[in-house]
């Protein structure tokens, strides 16, 4: 492993090498997804440090690391609410509604998008196509 993995704790470092092992030794990369699953159940949000440190264990770049950090709504870049709402503002949601409903939120929560309520229950945020477009809009909670 690379001296970086001392970023990690012990017990994180078994839980990475526990899905490193379901790969190929030259398909690190592999492991991408699951590992930052370990990170946000370890923290809650996976910080961009959290994220070059990976990268190095991982043996990638750390934009690669970050692409599918940021394509997937289900990491977080910082803490959030105990209930995550993700709205997704996609073109077939916004047409049937979609913007609508994400103003309706920010009015019935009393916060702006990507802020969290005041008691930490609720964070609100855009997200990108869910896959229910037939049932559009669409809103994930967490």
């Amino acid at each position: 492993m690379n001296p970086i993995a001392s970023h990690f704790s012990p017990q994180t470092m078994q839980r990475f090498q526990h899905e490193l092992n379901k790969y190929p030794t030259d398909q690190k990369q592999s492991a991408v997804i699951a590992c930052l699953a370990i990170l946000q159940d370890e923290n809650g949000f996976v910080t961009a440090e959290q994220e070059k440190a990976l990268a190095a264990v991982l043996e990638m770049p750390y934009m690669a690391v970050h692409e599918v950090f940021t394509f997937y709504n289900m990491f977080n870049q910082k803490p959030v609410g105990q209930f995550k709402i993700n709205v997704c503002t996609n073109l077939p949601c916004q047409l049937r509604g979609g913007q609508q409903a994400l103003e309706h939120l920010c009015h019935q929560l009393d916060i702006e998008v990507g802020e969290t309520t005041a008691d930490g229950k609720f964070t609100l945020q855009p997200g990108e196509c869910m896959g229910a477009c037939a049932d559009a809009p669409v809103l994930l909670v967490n």
